[in-house]
């Protein structure tokens, strides 16, 4: 087996990592991806091929780091709801990773946030409400991320079909 094919597949597997990564905020996302597109651009040996690869797919990394930051804090602003919530809600996320396998960050994030927005604003309702806009705000920005990360795979996917058959 040739260095570029262990280069690939290794940069398949982290891409693979990368998607999952911006859905499941435990792993590495967005950035492992342009970080694999990088080496493989490097030492995938698909020459001009791997840096056009690169920067269209960094195009949609790019694209969706911002939408999921610029999505998210829009409905966050538009709600107002502090950072010092999210932040509550990150770290009850994080325990909640311990205590409950497999969904407590999701459980323990939702329960932070409420619990924060609660403490905040001294009204159930209310801060039921503004935890439920914090999550849909959360999962739009995440989908959004997660839509344009698989585009990026995608382009990396065709980029190796492409490479293969130039190297064939």
């Amino acid at each position: 087996m040739s260095s570029e094919t262990v280069v690939t597949i290794l940069c398949g597997l982290a891409i693979l990592v990368g998607v999952a990564g911006t859905i499941i905020p435990v792993l590495p996302g967005s950035v492992l991806i342009g970080v694999s597109l990088l080496a493989w651009a490097i030492w995938g040996g698909a020459g001009t091929a791997g840096w056009v690869v690169f920067a269209v797919a960094m195009i949609f990394v790019a694209a969706g780091m911002t939408a999921g930051a610029v999505l998210t804090g829009r409905k966050l602003k538009q709600h107002a709801i502090p950072s010092r919530s999210i932040v509550v809600a990150l770290v009850a996320g994080v325990v909640g990773m311990f205590i409950i396998p497999v969904v407590g960050l999701f459980v323990g994030f939702a329960a932070g946030l409420l619990a924060s927005e609660f403490l905040r604003t001294r009204n159930f309702t209310t801060a039921a409400r503004s935890s439920w806009a914090a999550l849909k705000a959360t999962g739009v920005g995440m989908l959004a991320e997660f839509g344009l990360a698989c585009l990026a795979a995608s382009t990396w996917v065709i980029g190796v079909w492409i490479a293969a058959a130039a190297n064939g």
